[in-house]
């Protein structure tokens, strides 16, 4: 209840203070930086396998494990790699540390998947 015993004894203050919130919220709504699509640099490259007619098991165990297992000893700048099978269809995501060259990493990863046709089931496709 004071601060309405206050606000009552000196009017200018207050009028002072509330035009003060008044043009320090005008002025930080001005700066805030506005962007509906920031600029998101994470260079990820996607590869994805088909065998039609392979389970999700099949896939993982067959395809997408024995693929991985090439990225990982010959292909540089790999920060993780994500993948998910499904029927027919191995997915395989590559990410790519921030500072790596996207043009390197696609022709690596596309020399390990010539070299590692040779070795999947006869009948398989390289969908990118």
């Amino acid at each position: 209840m004071w601060i309405v015993a206050l606000a009552l004894r000196r009017p200018y203050t207050f009028t002072v203070f509330a035009i003060l919130i008044l043009i320090a919220g005008l002025v930080a709504i001005t700066r805030t930086p506005k962007d509906i699509f920031p600029a998101i640099n994470i260079p990820v490259i996607s590869v994805l396998w088909g065998y039609a007619g392979m389970s999700p098991e099949g896939m993982e165990s067959h395809l997408v494990t024995q693929f991985e297992r090439g990225l990982t000893t010959t292909v540089d700048n790999i920060e993780h790699i994500e993948s998910q099978s499904l029927y027919g269809i191995g997915i395989i995501k590559v990410f790519l540390q921030p500072t790596a060259s996207v043009p390197s990493g696609i022709a690596q990863i596309t020399a390990v998947a010539q070299s590692a046709l040779r070795q999947m089931p006869t009948g398989q496709r390289r969908l990118w």
